[in-house]
């Protein structure tokens, strides 16, 4: 473990409801990172399935959690960012899981480049059981292509500034969906964001009640609103991706559910 005592402290947060299936694998990766400095906020949403005791068995661990009717996941973030005192921010689901040293190494990243106000990585997608099934098509991005629609931002591996939050924080928590492209446009209004190149900080677990699945039609109309917010125009690149999308979403989604359901 890093021993240094001075360094900045790490607030994450993870929204649950009824993830019993795989939040313990999500607590212990966060638990388990080498980073000293780390405060870790749970706020589950009353779930029913077990979730709750689950927690309290880590309790002794976390800054602070509740498991408490809410209306949603972008609330559950909220909520959690509300109570974060970290110097930088991120936050991971409760069905997706870091890679060792992830944490240590975003800090790294961002002490070493003052300019940067967001980092992020790679992430490995993988079935219910752990398994890497394939990769998150992570890239560098900028404020021009995320208002095009080339997001490229996996959420599992984004950390960023506490200032910048405070700045244009909290969620929207009309986003269903879109609640982290909307924030990462906000983000990159301010300052740089960045990408860090073969380097895998996180997984992305695909499962048959995961939202990227069960829901993935509300995506992009979502992200459309937001560049309509920003004074987007029907004629911008983003429509097109859109409706290449809306084509296509038959096929993605039958190979998603296709990558776990064959394993």
């Amino acid at each position: 473990m890093i021993q240094s005592t001075n360094l900045p402290k790490v607030s994450i947060v993870t929204p649950s409801f009824n993830q019993a299936r795989f939040l313990e694998a999500t607590l212990r990766s966060v638990l388990e990172q080498d980073y000293p400095n780390l405060e870790y906020i749970v706020v589950d949403g009353g779930s029913t399935d077990g979730s709750a005791a689950l927690i309290e068995k880590y309790a002794d661990r976390l800054a602070y959690w509740v498991s408490e009717p809410d209306h949603g996941q972008t609330e559950a973030i909220n909520k959690g960012f509300a109570r974060a005192t970290g110097e930088i921010l991120a936050w991971l689901n409760s069905d997706d899981t870091y890679e060792p040293g992830a944490v240590a190494a975003a800090v790294q990243f961002l002490q070493a480049h003052p300019e940067v106000g967001l980092v992020y990585a790679d992430v490995n997608f993988i079935d219910a059981e752990g398994g890497v099934i394939g990769k998150f098509n992570a890239q560098q991005t900028s404020l021009k292509r995320l208002q095009r629609g080339g997001v490229y931002i996996p959420q599992q591996a984004a950390f960023w500034r506490a200032d910048l939050w405070r700045q244009v924080g909290p969620l929207d928590p009309s986003f269903y969906f879109a609640m982290d492209y909307d924030l990462w446009v906000r983000l990159a209004r301010v300052k740089e964001i960045r990408y860090v190149p073969g380097k895998v900080w996180a997984n992305f677990r695909l499962h048959g009640d995961a939202k990227t699945i069960a829901a993935d039609e509300r995506c992009w109309p979502e992200m459309l609103r937001v560049h309509r917010r920003d004074g987007g125009n029907r004629l911008a690149w983003i429509y097109v991706r859109y409706a290449v999308r809306r084509l296509l979403a038959p096929l993605i989604n039958r190979r998603r559910r296709g990558l776990f359901s064959k394993l």
